[in-house]
Protein backbone atom coordinates (compact mmCIF):
# COMPACT_ATOMS: atom_id res chain seq x y z
CA UNK A 1 0.00 0.00 0.00
CA UNK A 2 1.53 3.35 -0.99
CA UNK A 3 1.94 6.12 1.72
CA UNK A 4 -1.17 8.31 0.84
CA UNK A 5 -3.51 5.28 0.63
CA UNK A 6 -1.89 3.84 4.00
CA UNK A 7 -2.58 8.08 5.79
CA UNK A 8 -6.14 7.99 4.11
CA UNK A 9 -7.01 4.38 5.03
CA UNK A 10 -5.92 5.33 8.42
CA UNK A 11 -7.71 8.80 8.88
CA UNK A 12 -11.01 7.13 7.58
CA UNK A 13 -10.94 4.40 9.80
CA UNK A 14 -9.84 6.07 13.31
CA UNK A 15 -13.06 8.51 11.95
CA UNK A 16 -15.61 5.59 11.69
CA UNK A 17 -14.67 4.02 14.95
CA UNK A 18 -14.98 7.30 17.11
CA UNK A 19 -17.92 7.79 15.00
CA UNK A 20 -19.46 4.25 15.34
CA UNK A 21 -18.28 4.83 19.33
CA UNK A 22 -19.81 8.46 19.75
CA UNK A 23 -23.18 8.00 18.11
CA UNK A 24 -26.34 6.49 19.24
CA UNK A 25 -26.68 3.21 16.55
CA UNK A 26 -29.46 1.56 18.14
CA UNK A 27 -32.04 3.86 17.31
CA UNK A 28 -34.72 4.90 19.45
CA UNK A 29 -36.03 3.03 22.61
CA UNK A 30 -38.30 -0.09 22.53
CA UNK A 31 -41.46 -0.38 24.64
CA UNK A 32 -40.37 -3.04 26.40
CA UNK A 33 -36.55 -0.92 27.29
CA UNK A 34 -39.13 1.75 28.55
CA UNK A 35 -41.05 -0.17 30.93
CA UNK A 36 -37.96 -2.02 32.15
CA UNK A 37 -36.44 1.50 32.94
CA UNK A 38 -39.63 2.93 34.52
CA UNK A 39 -40.05 0.08 36.54
CA UNK A 40 -36.44 0.57 37.67
CA UNK A 41 -37.00 4.33 38.64
CA UNK A 42 -40.08 3.03 40.53
CA UNK A 43 -37.95 0.71 42.76
CA UNK A 44 -35.30 3.53 42.63
CA UNK A 45 -38.12 5.26 45.23
CA UNK A 46 -38.85 7.81 42.69
CA UNK A 47 -41.92 9.69 42.78
CA UNK A 48 -45.31 9.27 40.72
CA UNK A 49 -44.76 13.12 38.94
CA UNK A 50 -41.21 12.50 38.18
CA UNK A 51 -42.22 9.14 36.25
CA UNK A 52 -44.73 10.70 34.67
CA UNK A 53 -42.22 13.05 33.18
CA UNK A 54 -39.41 10.71 32.39
CA UNK A 55 -42.01 7.96 30.52
CA UNK A 56 -42.89 10.80 28.60
CA UNK A 57 -39.64 11.46 28.04
CA UNK A 58 -38.60 8.21 26.73
CA UNK A 59 -41.39 7.65 24.69
CA UNK A 60 -40.56 10.69 22.80
CA UNK A 61 -37.18 8.81 22.03
CA UNK A 62 -36.08 10.29 18.97
CA UNK A 63 -32.51 8.00 19.23
CA UNK A 64 -30.29 11.14 18.97
CA UNK A 65 -28.29 12.47 21.37
CA UNK A 66 -29.07 15.04 23.42
CA UNK A 67 -27.70 17.65 26.42
CA UNK A 68 -29.05 18.03 29.76
CA UNK A 69 -29.15 22.18 30.90
CA UNK A 70 -28.36 22.20 34.88
CA UNK A 71 -28.70 25.43 37.00
CA UNK A 72 -27.52 24.90 40.50
CA UNK A 73 -26.51 26.10 44.21
CA UNK A 74 -24.52 24.94 46.35
CA UNK A 75 -25.35 24.42 49.84
CA UNK A 76 -22.59 26.36 52.16
CA UNK A 77 -22.81 23.72 53.98
CA UNK A 78 -23.71 19.82 52.93
CA UNK A 79 -26.60 17.77 54.74
CA UNK A 80 -25.55 15.70 57.16
CA UNK A 81 -26.37 12.62 55.60
CA UNK A 82 -24.89 9.16 56.21
CA UNK A 83 -21.55 8.99 54.58
CA UNK A 84 -21.08 12.95 54.73
CA UNK A 85 -17.90 13.65 56.90
CA UNK A 86 -18.07 16.74 59.10
CA UNK A 87 -15.38 18.54 57.69
CA UNK A 88 -16.40 18.12 54.07
CA UNK A 89 -17.67 20.99 52.22
CA UNK A 90 -20.25 20.66 49.36
CA UNK A 91 -17.90 20.58 47.05
CA UNK A 92 -16.29 17.93 48.07
CA UNK A 93 -19.23 15.94 48.77
CA UNK A 94 -20.42 16.38 45.41
CA UNK A 95 -16.80 15.55 44.34
CA UNK A 96 -17.68 11.63 45.55
CA UNK A 97 -21.17 11.83 43.35
CA UNK A 98 -19.31 12.73 40.27
CA UNK A 99 -16.53 10.00 41.29
CA UNK A 100 -19.20 7.10 40.35
CA UNK A 101 -20.53 9.50 37.51
CA UNK A 102 -17.52 10.60 35.21
CA UNK A 103 -16.73 6.53 34.54
CA UNK A 104 -20.37 6.10 33.51
CA UNK A 105 -20.68 8.80 31.90
CA UNK A 106 -17.54 9.01 29.71
CA UNK A 107 -17.74 4.91 28.94
CA UNK A 108 -21.15 5.88 27.29
CA UNK A 109 -19.77 9.09 25.34
CA UNK A 110 -21.50 11.27 27.41
CA UNK A 111 -19.56 14.54 28.45
CA UNK A 112 -19.52 17.96 29.70
CA UNK A 113 -20.08 20.73 27.24
CA UNK A 114 -19.75 23.52 28.80
CA UNK A 115 -19.60 24.33 32.95
CA UNK A 116 -18.80 27.25 34.67
CA UNK A 117 -19.17 29.37 37.95
CA UNK A 118 -22.01 32.21 38.19
CA UNK A 119 -20.60 35.77 38.08
CA UNK A 120 -24.05 37.66 38.92
CA UNK A 121 -27.20 37.00 40.13
CA UNK A 122 -29.79 36.50 37.65
CA UNK A 123 -30.85 39.96 35.82
CA UNK A 124 -33.70 38.34 34.73
CA UNK A 125 -36.38 36.44 36.33
CA UNK A 126 -39.81 36.09 35.71
CA UNK A 127 -42.82 33.54 36.04
CA UNK A 128 -41.15 31.40 38.42
CA UNK A 129 -39.97 31.98 42.69
CA UNK A 130 -36.47 31.79 43.88
CA UNK A 131 -34.93 31.75 40.52
CA UNK A 132 -32.49 34.54 41.12
CA UNK A 133 -29.43 33.01 42.95
CA UNK A 134 -27.55 30.02 41.23
CA UNK A 135 -23.60 29.44 41.96
CA UNK A 136 -22.99 27.82 38.77
CA UNK A 137 -24.52 25.97 35.43
CA UNK A 138 -23.37 23.23 32.89
CA UNK A 139 -24.06 21.61 29.45
CA UNK A 140 -24.05 18.04 29.89
CA UNK A 141 -23.94 15.65 26.41
CA UNK A 142 -25.94 12.54 26.59
CA UNK A 143 -25.47 10.29 23.79
CA UNK A 144 -28.64 8.86 24.13
CA UNK A 145 -31.54 9.00 26.55
CA UNK A 146 -30.66 5.04 26.77
CA UNK A 147 -27.10 6.06 27.91
CA UNK A 148 -28.98 8.23 30.78
CA UNK A 149 -31.56 5.08 31.62
CA UNK A 150 -28.43 2.66 31.73
CA UNK A 151 -26.32 5.57 34.35
CA UNK A 152 -29.55 6.25 36.84
CA UNK A 153 -31.89 3.75 36.63
CA UNK A 154 -29.99 1.34 38.37
CA UNK A 155 -29.32 0.71 42.10
CA UNK A 156 -25.85 1.69 42.09
CA UNK A 157 -27.55 5.20 41.74
CA UNK A 158 -28.33 5.75 44.37
CA UNK A 159 -26.06 5.56 47.18
CA UNK A 160 -23.72 8.55 45.25
CA UNK A 161 -26.62 10.30 44.34
CA UNK A 162 -27.62 11.42 48.07
CA UNK A 163 -24.28 12.68 48.02
CA UNK A 164 -25.71 15.21 45.11
CA UNK A 165 -28.64 15.88 47.09
CA UNK A 166 -26.61 16.97 50.53
CA UNK A 167 -23.96 18.85 48.56
CA UNK A 168 -27.08 20.87 46.29
CA UNK A 169 -29.79 23.69 47.33
CA UNK A 170 -31.39 23.99 44.55
CA UNK A 171 -31.40 22.91 41.02
CA UNK A 172 -32.90 22.95 37.80
CA UNK A 173 -32.22 20.28 34.88
CA UNK A 174 -33.79 19.83 31.42
CA UNK A 175 -32.99 18.20 28.20
CA UNK A 176 -33.02 19.68 24.77
CA UNK A 177 -31.82 18.12 21.60
CA UNK A 178 -29.56 20.83 20.07
CA UNK A 179 -30.62 22.29 16.46
CA UNK A 180 -27.06 23.91 16.35
CA UNK A 181 -23.83 22.70 18.16
CA UNK A 182 -21.20 24.21 16.04
CA UNK A 183 -18.50 22.17 18.46
CA UNK A 184 -19.52 18.72 17.78
CA UNK A 185 -16.50 16.22 18.15
CA UNK A 186 -17.27 14.44 15.04
CA UNK A 187 -17.14 17.79 12.78
CA UNK A 188 -14.33 18.55 14.81
CA UNK A 189 -12.38 15.59 14.64
CA UNK A 190 -13.28 15.14 10.76
CA UNK A 191 -11.45 18.49 10.49
CA UNK A 192 -8.61 17.43 12.56
CA UNK A 193 -7.96 14.06 10.58
CA UNK A 194 -8.70 15.60 6.92
CA UNK A 195 -6.54 18.40 7.93
CA UNK A 196 -3.75 16.16 9.20
CA UNK A 197 -4.04 13.53 6.23
CA UNK A 198 -3.67 16.44 3.41
CA UNK A 199 -0.17 17.25 5.45
CA UNK A 200 1.05 14.44 5.93
CA UNK A 201 0.30 13.33 1.86
CA UNK A 202 2.19 16.20 1.22
CA UNK A 203 5.33 15.54 2.93
CA UNK A 204 5.38 12.03 3.19
CA UNK A 205 3.35 11.14 -0.01
CA UNK A 206 5.97 13.01 -2.71
CA UNK A 207 8.98 10.50 -4.09
CA UNK A 208 12.05 11.29 -2.97
CA UNK A 209 14.86 13.36 -5.07
CA UNK A 210 15.88 10.63 -7.61
CA UNK A 211 13.46 8.14 -7.25
CA UNK A 212 11.69 7.41 -10.86
CA UNK A 213 8.26 7.32 -11.16
CA UNK A 214 7.73 4.38 -13.46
Amino acid sequence: MTRPATIWGAAVLLYVAFFAWYTNLSGPLTRDEIDMYVERMAANAADEVQLARFRTFLEEDTGDDFIMVNAILMRERPLPEEGVRPDESSDEVLGRYMAYMWPALLKRACHPVLAGAAVLDAPEVWGIENAERWSSAGLMRYRSRRDLMEIAATPEFNGPHEFKIAAIEKTVAFPIEASLQLGDPRLLLGLFLFGLSAALHLLLGRPSPGTSRD
